[in-house]
């Protein structure tokens, strides 16, 4: 569980660092279910000085939310970074990793 957890916070990392020029962006949406209840999504992110960043935040129909906010960054073929996921109660889970080619 543990290695696979870490492939892919490393493979998000890289993904996230290779749009190192992308422009800044910010999306919203929402979604209503078959209940009626509507829940919502909204993201930014952007790049600057060689690290990348990225926040979302969704809630659900009844007001609950969960949170994540990263950022990447690489320097001499290192790339690290860190991820913090906050969850409907307050509770926090913190990610960081690194990968060297």
């Amino acid at each position: 569980m543990t290695k696979t957890l870490t492939f892919a916070f490393v493979a998000g990392v890289f993904a996230l660092v290779s749009v190192a020029n992308a422009n800044a962006f910010t999306r919203n949406g929402s979604v209503t279910g078959p209940a009626g209840g509507t829940g919502s999504v909204s993201a930014s992110g952007g790049c600057s000085g060689g690290t990348c960043s990225r926040t979302v935040k969704r809630t659900g129909p009844y007001g609950g939310s969960v949170s994540r906010s990263g950022s990447a960054s690489c320097n001499s073929g290192t790339c690290t970074g860190t991820r913090t996921t906050t969850g409907p109660n307050g509770g926090s889970v913190v990610r960081n990793g690194s990968i060297s080619r």
